[in-house]
């Protein structure tokens, strides 16, 4: 990329040490390009959309702040006993769909969502499947077609 990226990386702290590894490696992946990002946490994954419409609408031309060319969404949702599971899994995907589409934005979807912790420690493990590398080159990505279609930056 011609332009180092600024990355907002939005990280569900509700199970802490899986989204400690998601971040590891989504943040070598974003080192490894350049580009610069900032982390915030939300408690749980319901809540990520809410922070990615927060930072939208916190970067007005008064605010000072550097816009972010994309988002990295990271958490872990873990399936109970009841069905609190599937509304929380739908619904953090769709509102970042949504927000996506809304705000043509490049956005990493890396909420893993398993039936137990061994599942969201392979998903989340650097030395395994790498889901949070796997969010942030899919951000990269989606930021690299933006410029394709001369919408990066804007």
């Amino acid at each position: 990329m011609a332009d180092a990226p600024h990355i907002l990386i939005i990280e569900a702290r509700f199970y802490e040490d899986i989204a400690d590894e998601l971040v590891r490696g989504a943040v070598a992946v974003i080192d490894g390009v350049g580009a610069t990002y900032e982390r915030v946490s939300v408690p749980g994954a319901f809540e990520i959309p809410a922070a990615v419409r927060y930072a939208i609408k916190s970067m007005d031309f008064y605010s000072g702040r550097r816009r972010f060319d994309g988002y990295v969404a990271l958490g872990c949702v873990i399936r109970g006993e009841t069905t609190h599971y599937d509304y929380v899994c739908s619904e953090s995907a769709r509102g970042l769909q949504d927000l996506a589409l809304t705000y043509t934005l490049a956005v990493g979807y890396g909420i893993l969502t398993v039936e137990n912790r061994e599942q969201a420690w392979m998903r989340a493990s650097v030395k395994h499947k790498n889901k949070g590398a796997a969010a942030a080159n899919a951000c990269l990505d989606m930021l690299e077609l933006k410029r394709q279609f001369r919408l990066y930056p804007r």
